[in-house]
């Protein structure tokens, strides 16, 4: 497995305890009754992502052999076309944000300023998963195709 593909399941899997994380901390935040209910989960979950994201970048730049080469011409054409498949995804999430909360609470209606960071960050973590698995599937793809 080259760094293309240990940093797609590095991203994708820190995309997923991302959104988890943020879920539960959200939760915590809108759950109606005492608000403390929710902050071990939300300890533990930063506890969790903060393992991940030390032990996966040690893992990402660690190399598996000292014959393993940096990346190659098909590895930059899979991260181009990746880039573009997340480049398109954020275009498509910010379009159904706008769109969403005018649905949710009507024309006249309302939302809080702070819920536009909360919505930026998921989209950010949308385009993280839609690079990883845009990445794992050419990669995928590619093995079949090269099998055959």
């Amino acid at each position: 497995m080259n760094r293309t593909q240990k940093s797609a399941w590095f991203l994708l899997g820190g995309a997923v305890l991302a959104l988890s994380f943020m879920g539960l901390f959200y939760a915590a935040i809108f759950a109606p009754g005492d608000k403390r209910v929710g902050i071990e989960a939300v300890k533990f979950s930063v506890g969790l992502l903060a393992v991940y994201t030390v032990v996966g970048l040690v893992l990402v730049f660690r190399r598996q052999s000292p014959a393993e080469p940096e990346s190659d011409e098909r590895d930059k054409t899979i991260q181009k076309n990746a880039a573009i498949a997340c480049f398109v995804s954020v275009w498509a999430s910010l379009a159904l944000s706008s769109l969403i909360p005018s649905l949710v609470v009507g024309r006249a209606g309302s939302i809080p300023v702070f819920l536009l960071a909360i919505i930026n960050l998921i989209i950010l973590q949308i385009a993280f998963l839609v690079y990883g698995i845009a990445v794992l599937v050419q990669y995928g793809r590619a093995g079949k195709g090269d099998a055959s």
